[in-house]
Formats: C-alpha cells, sequence, structure tokens
C-alpha cells in the first residue's frame, strides 16, 4: 500500500509546516483542506468542477455509505473511487462523529456501538472491526479508527472512560487492518481536559499508525477553549506523520491550527454556508439574501478568479437564492470552495516564504458590519 509523508519545509517563526501526502491515488500538497462527500458527493459539484478549483482530496463517511447504497454494492461496482468518479485521493471519517451527533439512536459498549438508522429505524452494530472491513471495502486511501466524540460539557469521569475505550477501538483497528487496507490514522480524543488529551496522545502515539488526527472539538466549546486544546495536544504528535484537525474549518480556525503544525482539514462550512446563501470574501463574509444586493452588478468578490466571480454579478445569485434555484447551490458552493482552494494556497506559499505569522495577522476575519460587509467567521462546525 503506497502512502508517505514528507515535510518539506517548516517555518521557523511558527511550528506550521509544507508538506506533501502520496496516496496509490495521487497526492495531497499540505496544509490542506478536504471538502466534505458526506455521500459520495460534494453538494452540488461534480468531481471536474472540484478539481478545476484545485481541489487534491475529498472526505467520505463511512457511517453514510454503510447505511446507502452500502459498502458491499460500492465494492462489487469497483469501490468508491470509481463508483463516484473520483480519481484523487479519499479520506474516509469512521462514523465516530455520528456517535455524537445521533446519540439519541445509539447505544456505546466496550464491544463497539449498537445504533438505530436515521433513515428507516433498522438496528446496526458497528465494531471497531467492522468498521476497518467497511473502509476497506470502499477503497479509501486512508482510514479513521472508531472513536467516541464527546459532547460539550462533559464529566472528567465519562471522558475519562470514553478516552480509554477510544484507545481501546484504535488498538483493535490497528489489529484488523491488512497491508493493502488504506493508511490508519489514530484520533486523540480527551474532551476539554489538559491532562485526559495528554493521555490520549500518548497512549495512541504508541502505536504505529501513518497519522494522527485531534477530534472531539467543534462541538459548542468556547473558540479559545479549541485553541487552548491544539497547543497541549499538537506538541504530543509525531513529526514524521501528519497532522489533521477533524470538522474545524473557519478561516481563522484553519491558520490558527496551521501555525500549530496542523497538516489536514476538513469542514462542511464552506458547502453548507453556500447553500445558505453566506460566501466568503476577502473583506469577509456577505449573506446574499441581503436586499442590499438587489441592484449590484459586482461579482461576489472583485478579486476571485472563480467562475462565478466571472461570470455572474451579486444582483443575480440573490434572485437565484430567493427564487430557489439548484443554480444558487451551484454558483455559490463554487465560489466558497474556491476561495478555501485559494487560502489553502496562499497558506502554503507563506510558509514556503516564511511569512506565515505575518500573513495571519494582516487577515480580516471580523469584518465591519456598518460598512455591510459581513459578519464575523464564528460559526461552528457539523461535519
Amino acid at each position: 500500500m503506497a502512502f508517505q509523508f514528507e515535510i518539506l519545509r517548516k517555518e521557523g517563526s511558527s511550528k506550521a509546516r509544507l508538506g506533501r501526502i502520496v496516496t496509490r491515488h495521487g497526492a495531497i500538497t499540505t496544509p490542506a483542506f478536504l471538502p466534505v462527500g458526506t455521500q459520495g458527493t460534494v453538494k452540488s459539484l461534480t468531481p471536474e468542477e472540484l478539481v478545476e478549483v484545485g481541489v487534491e482530496g475529498i472526505l467520505g463517511n463511512t457511517y453514510h455509505l454503510y447505511l446507502k447504497p452500502g459498502h458491499e454494492t460500492i465494492g462489487r461496482l469497483g469501490g468508491l473511487h470509481r463508483f463516484i468518479h473520483w480519481e484523487r485521493p479519499i479520506l474516509t471519517d469512521s462514523g465516530g462523529y455520528q456517535i455524537f451527533s445521533l446519540a439519541k439512536l445509539r447505544k456505546i459498549s466496550e464491544d463497539g456501538v449498537t445504533f438505530q438508522s436515521h433513515i428507516d429505524g433498522s438496528e446496526h452494530f458497528l465494531t471497531p472491526e467492522k468498521v476497518m472491513e467497511i473502509q476497506s471495502t470502499l477503497g479509501s486511501d486512508i482510514a479513521m479508527v472508531l472513536d467516541e466524540c464527546v459532547p460539550y460539557p462533559s464529566s472528567h469521569e465519562y471522558v475519562k472512560a470514553s478516552t480509554k475505550l477510544t484507545t481501546f477501538w484504535a488498538e483493535r483497528c490497528l489489529k484488523a487492518r491488512r497491508n493493502d487496507d488504506p493508511a490508519l490514522f489514530g484520533i486523540v480524543q480527551g474532551g476539554m481536559y489538559r491532562d485526559l488529551r495528554e493521555e490520549s496522545a500518548r497512549a495512541l502515539t504508541r502505536l504505529d499508525f501513518q497519522g494522527y488526527a485531534i477530534g472531539g472539538l467543534s462541538v459548542g466549546e468556547p473558540k479559545s477553549i479549541m485553541q487552548d486544546i491544539l497547543e497541549w495536544t499538537t506538541p504530543f504528535l509525531p513529526e514524521k506523520g501528519p497532522r489533521y484537525l477533524m470538522g474545524v474549518g473557519t478561516p481563522e480556525d484553519i491558520l490558527h491550527a496551521t501555525l500549530q503544525g496542523i497538516d489536514l482539514f476538513d469542514c462542511v462550512l464552506p458547502t453548507r454556508n453556500a447553500r445558505n446563501g453566506m460566501l466568503f470574501t476577502s473583506k469577509g463574509k456577505i449573506s446574499i439574501k441581503q436586499a442590499r444586493y438587489a441592484e449590484d452588478p459586482r461579482p461576489i468578490d472583485e478579486s476571485c478568479l472563480c467562475y462565478s466571480c466571472r461570470h455572474y454579478s451579486r444582483a443575480y445569485l440573490r434572485h437565484l437564492y430567493l427564487a430557489n434555484e439548484i443554480l444558487s447551490s451551484r454558483l455559490n458552493t463554487i465560489h466558497n470552495i474556491y476561495y478555501y482552494m485559494e487560502l489553502m494556497k496562499e497558506i502554503r506559499a507563506a510558509i514556503e516564504e516564511g511569512r506565515l505569522v505575518e500573513f495571519y495577522k494582516a487577515q480580516n476575519f471580523q469584518t465591519n458590519e456598518a460598512q455591510g460587509e459581513g459578519f464575523a467567521c464564528n460559526e461552528t462546525s457539523f461535519a
């Protein structure tokens, strides 16, 4: 199984690093953002459109693909890459986030998770071994261990037991992994507790994973706590492997985490915001539904070269959104994904040139509402 990671450059003024992940379906230059394709599609876009805006890898979800259309069906049809017509790398989450988000439909035990399908109510049982089987059948390039993402807030006692369970499951995933299976990442948990984050990181890094993720963030905690946890946890993760921050994706959070040495990100924020009419620009975010754009002939962002900005006005995009046209979601999503890809290019260039700290300080994360240019970038992720 081809999987390699190399650090191309470290930035002297921070912990940021420029790197390259090589998989059997191509390479990802890091730091990188992976758009979320939960059910085998980044909502509203074709694979060709993703390639055109510079996407090198996407994320799929084990839980959802297992339920519909079923991993065995996808396997019989040649694997997930062929099934969705995507020739570049795919990372699949294990379903751990759904243990959190669908808490009313599941029951956790040492053996695994019993849950009712949110689709038809049927009962299923996911074990670490089953999760590895599913991801192997899908043919992902990077697989994630089964973990429990605990809610915020949770007691120290509960999180300690949960963290121990996540480590136990990670060991079982590693034992179940075959040589030709996807690269496997361990997931550091521990809630919002420094001692448990350290305990989780130390336990997992004693195991032979190809990379390590930080999970359990963006679940409602204050931004300051999330930043503290990154600063506590990242130093315990090995230098030699990629570091992945799961489900965190505002531009400010991505930049802050990159400064701490994180390499991979995913989040539904750019696609979900696009469908809700919220668009990222170099001057902050705008809500295209607002009346102020009814006769605005300008593109979303006059400095943007995406397809949507090259061809359409804010006035037209507002009309499409209010008319509930499918094209609204497509054009908005093209723009937001392009914005994120350009942001990552700029971050990588700043690392290469040793100026990431200055780049971070120069960003306009909170816009002036009095000038009508958008809002603070403060949503949490739902990936």
